[in-house]
Protein backbone atom coordinates (compact mmCIF):
# COMPACT_ATOMS: atom_id res chain seq x y z
CA UNK A 1 0.00 0.00 0.00
CA UNK A 2 1.47 3.37 -0.81
CA UNK A 3 1.81 5.95 1.99
CA UNK A 4 0.56 9.52 0.89
CA UNK A 5 2.69 11.75 0.58
CA UNK A 6 3.92 14.51 3.39
CA UNK A 7 1.74 17.64 2.83
CA UNK A 8 3.79 21.14 2.98
CA UNK A 9 3.43 24.47 2.08
CA UNK A 10 5.99 26.78 0.64
CA UNK A 11 5.98 30.53 1.24
CA UNK A 12 8.25 32.82 -1.27
CA UNK A 13 8.76 36.38 -0.62
CA UNK A 14 10.32 39.49 -2.81
CA UNK A 15 10.54 43.26 -1.68
CA UNK A 16 9.27 44.91 -4.52
CA UNK A 17 7.05 44.07 -7.69
CA UNK A 18 10.13 44.29 -9.99
CA UNK A 19 11.88 41.44 -7.87
CA UNK A 20 10.37 37.68 -9.24
CA UNK A 21 9.50 34.70 -7.14
CA UNK A 22 10.12 31.52 -9.68
CA UNK A 23 13.50 30.74 -8.44
CA UNK A 24 12.86 30.71 -4.84
CA UNK A 25 9.94 28.67 -6.29
CA UNK A 26 11.25 26.07 -8.40
CA UNK A 27 14.10 25.36 -6.03
CA UNK A 28 11.39 24.76 -3.15
CA UNK A 29 9.32 22.63 -5.45
CA UNK A 30 12.45 20.35 -6.51
CA UNK A 31 13.25 19.34 -3.07
CA UNK A 32 9.74 18.83 -2.50
CA UNK A 33 9.53 16.12 -5.28
CA UNK A 34 12.96 14.98 -4.68
CA UNK A 35 11.85 14.44 -0.79
CA UNK A 36 8.65 12.76 -1.33
CA UNK A 37 6.43 15.75 -0.22
CA UNK A 38 3.35 17.38 -1.44
CA UNK A 39 3.09 20.29 -2.01
CA UNK A 40 -0.71 21.60 -0.76
CA UNK A 41 -0.30 25.46 -1.70
CA UNK A 42 2.20 27.94 -2.88
CA UNK A 43 2.16 31.68 -1.02
CA UNK A 44 3.66 34.57 -2.55
CA UNK A 45 4.20 38.01 -1.08
CA UNK A 46 5.54 41.44 -2.05
CA UNK A 47 6.03 42.80 1.04
CA UNK A 48 9.43 43.91 2.92
CA UNK A 49 10.97 41.86 5.45
CA UNK A 50 10.66 44.31 7.48
CA UNK A 51 7.16 44.64 7.94
CA UNK A 52 5.20 43.68 10.96
CA UNK A 53 3.67 40.08 11.40
CA UNK A 54 0.09 41.75 11.02
CA UNK A 55 0.59 43.26 7.38
CA UNK A 56 2.00 40.19 6.52
CA UNK A 57 -0.43 38.28 4.65
CA UNK A 58 1.56 35.24 3.79
CA UNK A 59 2.24 34.67 7.37
CA UNK A 60 -1.05 34.51 8.22
CA UNK A 61 -2.40 32.07 5.66
CA UNK A 62 0.34 29.76 7.11
CA UNK A 63 -1.00 30.33 10.14
CA UNK A 64 -3.98 29.19 8.78
CA UNK A 65 -3.15 25.70 7.08
CA UNK A 66 -1.32 24.99 10.49
CA UNK A 67 -4.58 25.52 12.10
CA UNK A 68 -6.15 23.41 9.83
CA UNK A 69 -4.03 20.38 10.30
CA UNK A 70 -3.47 20.99 6.01
CA UNK A 71 0.60 20.59 6.33
CA UNK A 72 3.14 19.20 8.33
CA UNK A 73 6.42 21.39 7.18
CA UNK A 74 6.61 24.68 5.77
CA UNK A 75 9.45 25.44 3.14
CA UNK A 76 11.39 28.41 2.59
CA UNK A 77 14.01 29.72 0.52
CA UNK A 78 16.26 30.92 3.19
CA UNK A 79 15.61 32.82 7.01
CA UNK A 80 15.45 36.30 5.69
CA UNK A 81 12.24 35.15 3.27
CA UNK A 82 10.07 34.62 6.29
CA UNK A 83 10.97 37.69 7.84
CA UNK A 84 13.58 39.99 8.72
CA UNK A 85 12.44 40.64 12.40
CA UNK A 86 13.80 37.74 14.33
CA UNK A 87 10.73 38.28 16.22
CA UNK A 88 8.45 37.51 13.76
CA UNK A 89 10.93 34.66 13.01
CA UNK A 90 10.83 32.94 16.21
CA UNK A 91 7.32 33.26 16.87
CA UNK A 92 6.11 31.68 13.95
CA UNK A 93 8.47 28.50 14.46
CA UNK A 94 6.97 28.58 18.03
CA UNK A 95 4.12 28.33 16.58
CA UNK A 96 5.12 25.52 13.98
CA UNK A 97 6.47 23.72 16.70
CA UNK A 98 3.48 23.65 19.05
CA UNK A 99 1.67 22.15 16.34
CA UNK A 100 4.23 19.95 15.53
CA UNK A 101 4.79 21.29 11.77
CA UNK A 102 8.21 21.95 11.12
CA UNK A 103 10.18 24.72 9.05
CA UNK A 104 12.67 23.72 6.30
CA UNK A 105 15.08 26.60 4.88
CA UNK A 106 16.68 25.60 1.45
CA UNK A 107 19.84 27.77 1.74
CA UNK A 108 21.26 25.66 4.70
CA UNK A 109 18.64 22.64 4.17
CA UNK A 110 18.23 22.27 7.59
CA UNK A 111 14.78 21.78 9.87
CA UNK A 112 13.51 23.02 13.11
CA UNK A 113 12.21 19.36 13.82
CA UNK A 114 13.73 15.94 13.42
CA UNK A 115 12.07 12.63 12.11
CA UNK A 116 10.96 12.23 15.57
CA UNK A 117 9.43 15.28 16.21
CA UNK A 118 11.45 16.79 18.31
CA UNK A 119 13.30 20.09 18.01
CA UNK A 120 16.58 20.41 16.39
CA UNK A 121 19.02 22.10 18.29
CA UNK A 122 21.10 22.66 15.55
CA UNK A 123 18.71 24.25 13.83
CA UNK A 124 17.46 26.76 16.34
CA UNK A 125 20.96 27.90 17.15
CA UNK A 126 21.21 28.69 13.51
CA UNK A 127 17.99 30.22 13.03
CA UNK A 128 18.87 32.65 15.69
CA UNK A 129 21.72 34.00 14.11
CA UNK A 130 20.40 33.89 10.48
CA UNK A 131 17.24 35.70 11.93
CA UNK A 132 19.81 38.12 13.58
CA UNK A 133 22.06 38.13 10.79
CA UNK A 134 19.03 39.21 8.11
CA UNK A 135 18.24 41.88 10.70
CA UNK A 136 21.21 43.20 10.52
CA UNK A 137 21.71 43.40 6.65
CA UNK A 138 18.43 45.39 6.38
CA UNK A 139 20.70 47.83 9.23
CA UNK A 140 23.34 47.92 7.22
CA UNK A 141 21.45 48.81 3.90
CA UNK A 142 19.54 51.39 5.41
CA UNK A 143 22.33 52.98 6.92
CA UNK A 144 23.80 53.14 3.54
CA UNK A 145 21.02 54.57 1.89
CA UNK A 146 20.81 57.09 4.96
CA UNK A 147 24.57 58.12 4.12
CA UNK A 148 23.90 58.21 0.33
CA UNK A 149 20.89 60.36 1.16
CA UNK A 150 23.07 62.74 3.29
CA UNK A 151 25.79 63.13 0.39
CA UNK A 152 23.23 63.76 -2.48
CA UNK A 153 22.12 66.82 -0.01
CA UNK A 154 25.20 68.10 0.27
CA UNK A 155 26.16 68.51 -3.05
CA UNK A 156 22.87 70.14 -3.76
CA UNK A 157 20.61 67.08 -6.06
CA UNK A 158 17.38 67.10 -6.03
CA UNK A 159 16.15 63.88 -4.02
CA UNK A 160 12.31 62.67 -4.84
CA UNK A 161 10.46 61.78 -8.03
CA UNK A 162 10.46 63.85 -10.49
CA UNK A 163 6.93 65.86 -10.25
CA UNK A 164 4.81 64.31 -11.70
CA UNK A 165 5.85 61.06 -12.04
CA UNK A 166 3.86 59.91 -9.28
CA UNK A 167 -0.28 58.87 -9.05
CA UNK A 168 -1.89 61.44 -7.71
CA UNK A 169 -4.95 60.73 -5.68
CA UNK A 170 -7.92 60.63 -7.91
CA UNK A 171 -6.07 58.06 -10.52
CA UNK A 172 -4.91 55.68 -7.38
CA UNK A 173 -8.64 56.00 -6.18
CA UNK A 174 -9.28 55.24 -9.45
CA UNK A 175 -7.17 52.34 -10.15
CA UNK A 176 -7.96 50.11 -7.06
CA UNK A 177 -11.62 50.80 -6.54
CA UNK A 178 -11.97 47.30 -5.37
CA UNK A 179 -9.65 47.89 -2.70
CA UNK A 180 -11.61 51.44 -1.41
CA UNK A 181 -14.61 49.03 -1.27
CA UNK A 182 -13.25 46.31 1.01
CA UNK A 183 -11.94 49.08 3.42
CA UNK A 184 -15.06 51.04 3.27
CA UNK A 185 -16.73 47.59 4.57
CA UNK A 186 -14.39 47.75 7.26
CA UNK A 187 -11.64 44.90 6.01
CA UNK A 188 -8.49 45.04 7.80
CA UNK A 189 -5.35 45.89 5.48
CA UNK A 190 -4.12 42.38 5.78
CA UNK A 191 -7.57 40.83 4.81
CA UNK A 192 -8.07 43.11 2.21
CA UNK A 193 -4.77 42.25 0.56
CA UNK A 194 -5.72 38.84 0.71
CA UNK A 195 -8.95 39.53 -0.79
CA UNK A 196 -7.98 41.76 -3.72
CA UNK A 197 -4.55 39.95 -4.53
CA UNK A 198 -2.80 42.92 -3.90
CA UNK A 199 0.16 44.21 -1.87
CA UNK A 200 0.18 45.52 1.58
CA UNK A 201 1.74 48.68 0.77
CA UNK A 202 -0.71 49.43 -2.34
CA UNK A 203 -3.62 48.97 0.45
CA UNK A 204 -1.84 51.08 2.50
CA UNK A 205 -1.59 53.83 -0.21
CA UNK A 206 -5.11 53.53 -1.00
CA UNK A 207 -6.55 53.51 2.50
CA UNK A 208 -4.68 56.89 2.76
CA UNK A 209 -5.48 58.98 0.14
CA UNK A 210 -8.94 58.09 0.47
CA UNK A 211 -9.70 57.42 4.13
CA UNK A 212 -6.99 59.30 5.71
Amino acid sequence: MKLPLLPVAILVRVSTDRQATARQTADLRAVATAKGWEVVEVIEETITGSASAKDRTGLARIEELVEEGRIKKVLVHEVSRLSRRPAVVHALVEQLEAAGVSLYWHAQGIETLMASGKRNPAAAIMLALLAEMARAETDTLRERINSGLAEARRKGVVLGRPVGSGKDKATLLRDHKDILKLLRAGHTIRNVAKLAGKGVSTVQRVKAAGLG
